[in-house]
């Protein structure tokens, strides 16, 4: 399972040109769902995103969480995370969990966030979306488990 997380003073999700989510001061999570991928895969890199300290203390050094700093969460499935680039000049999605899985997955994921983050927003799962956002920092970070 992959996420690619942004500290963001804000971002949104439009789908057809209607807002389906959007949060101030917090994270915004790209979800990649792998085929091998489990519930305790999600556990675990729920669990590093919401404890990973990316957030400024007053020292200006990055050394809150998210929870530290009563962010929001908003939380994009991105199934193209999960692609093998290593060879050609066209991603293959090989790795990428099947669909069925991919969604069981990003539900999961999103159910969890909603019993730690006080403001949990989500995209929608196989959607064609359109994300904007302001990258604090910038400040972009990559994190699997595996």
């Amino acid at each position: 399972m992959i996420a690619l997380i942004q500290r963001v003073s804000s971002a949104q999700v439009t789908i057809d040109n209607i807002t389906v989510g959007a949060i101030n001061n917090g994270i915004l999570l790209f979800l990649g769902v792998e085929k091998n991928d489990t519930r305790q895969h999600a556990e675990q890199l729920l669990h590093k995103v919401i404890n990973y300290r990316i957030f400024e203390d007053s020292q200006n050094k990055m050394n809150l969480s998210l929870l530290d700093v009563s962010g929001e969460l908003m939380i994009v499935s991105q199934f193209t995370l999960a692609a093998d680039t290593q060879k050609g000049l066209r991603p293959s999605f090989t790795p990428a969990a099947p669909p069925t899985l991919g969604k069981e997955l990003y539900d999961y994921f999103i159910q969890l966030a909603e019993q730690k983050v006080t403001i949990v927003k989500s995209g929608k799962f196989g959607a064609d979306m359109h994300v904007s956002l302001i990258n604090k920092g910038p400040s972009t970070f990559w994190l699997q488990n595996k």
